[in-house]
């Protein structure tokens, strides 16, 4: 198949916009007139400052940072961050978990590692179903911090309200940031893998109000410590150059397309499509609960694995890939990040409508 007969629904890494990837291929081997591959360059080299400057430059515009929140480029993915937010914001204290999904699960017990961990709201009973609601968070007023993920990629449910707490919020935005506008002046930190709607995988953004740092446990080491890594600019080693010129040509895109409110309503149209299928369908069900539904990751299923599979299967065929759901739960599932246009949303509702028509 070509590019233009593949839809890529898969949770991560994602799919890209054509024309980032297009001006990319155009300059793999020669950036800028420098004779090199900005995988080849220094990343102390002027050219290379360039990119770095305009990447960050270009997330603080485009998603309203105050100059209160450095932003830090950093490696070692989402689950770095796991162990680096208790090491540098729970010494002394205790933090706050809300549990609504595999990852903030794993979050909440990374950080146990290094402090005391109260659970706030646990999603296991209701097989992480849904979101709680403002009233069922069990908040510690005297917690160093408040963690949640915004987002679930396997459960296909997201946070539609933010937290009212005592303490600063910590937020796992990997799957949805850059598609709704966010006041990050109510967070103390947030972070995203940009392997969702910012780059290849490799990069992780960390949007974090400075006043946080320097509040490090003793042991946590050099390259894991938010004041050193924004007093070297996140420059203390060498930094994932490519996801970065990547992440800089994906923001020119977000631009271009309107930013990141055009974002928000294309992620809406897009959702509304496969939702819609959902609730008039015969055959399917979402698993999330319906006021609780992500706009990123629609999960679904037909209830028994071998329909599920055989679905799979036609879909693949039909150049509409990767709608397996996560191995840990199962069904289906349909990623719909920012550069899935809405044709593939509409395309893979059709074939939803079709293969129903077939099985029942």
């Amino acid at each position: 198949m070509t590019r233009e007969e593949v839809y890529n629904f898969s949770a991560g890494p994602s799919v890209l916009p054509r024309s980032v990837l297009e001006r990319a291929a155009a300059e793999m081997l020669n950036y800028g007139g420098t004779g090199m591959s900005v995988m080849e360059m220094s990343h102390r080299s002027a050219a290379f400052q360039e990119i770095f400057d305009r990447a960050k430059a270009s997330l603080r515009e485009l998603l309203a940072v105050p100059e209160s929140h450095e932003i830090l480029l950093l490696q070692g993915g989402a689950t770095l961050q796991f162990a680096a937010i208790p090491m540098n914001l729970l010494a002394g204290g205790s933090a706050d978990y809300a549990v609504t999904g595999r990852f903030s699960a794993l979050a909440a017990e990374e950080a146990r590692k290094y402090g005391a961990v109260r659970i706030a709201a646990d999603g296991s009973a209701d097989g992480f179903a849904r979101i709680p609601r403002p009233d069922e968070l069990s908040l510690d007023g005297e917690a160093k911090y408040f963690y949640y993920c915004e987002n679930n990629t396997i459960y296909g449910t997201q946070w539609h309200y933010v937290p009212e707490t005592a303490c600063p919020l910590v937020c796992d935005m990997s799957s949805d940031i850059l598609t709704h506008p966010v006041d990050f002046s109510r967070y103390g930190l947030v972070y995203a893998g940009a392997q969702k709607n910012m780059a290849p995988a490799g990069l992780t953004v960390v949007i974090l109000d400075k006043a946080l740092a320097g509040r490090e446990l003793p042991c946590t080491p050099k390259i894991m410590r938010y004041e050193t890594m924004i007093r070297t600019d996140s420059m203390l080693n060498t930094p994932p150059c490519w996801c970065i010129y990547m992440l800089s040509l994906t923001l020119d895109w977000v631009r271009e397309q309107g930013g990141v409110a055009a974002m928000e309503e294309r992620a809406r149209e897009r959702a509304a499509i496969l939702y819609g299928a959902l609730d008039e369908s015969r055959l399917f069900r979402g698993r999330a609960r319906k006021e609780d539904r992500s706009l990123m990751n629609v999960t679904f299923t037909s209830g028994d694995a071998g329909t599920d599979a055989r679905f799979a299967a036609g879909a693949a065929a039909r150049g509409l890939v990767s709608v397996k759901g996560h191995k840990s739960a199962g069904g289906l599932r349909a990623s719909l990040y920012n550069a899935m246009p809405a044709e593939g949303a509409a395309k893979l509702a059709e074939y939803m409508r079709e293969f129903e028509r077939e099985h029942v």
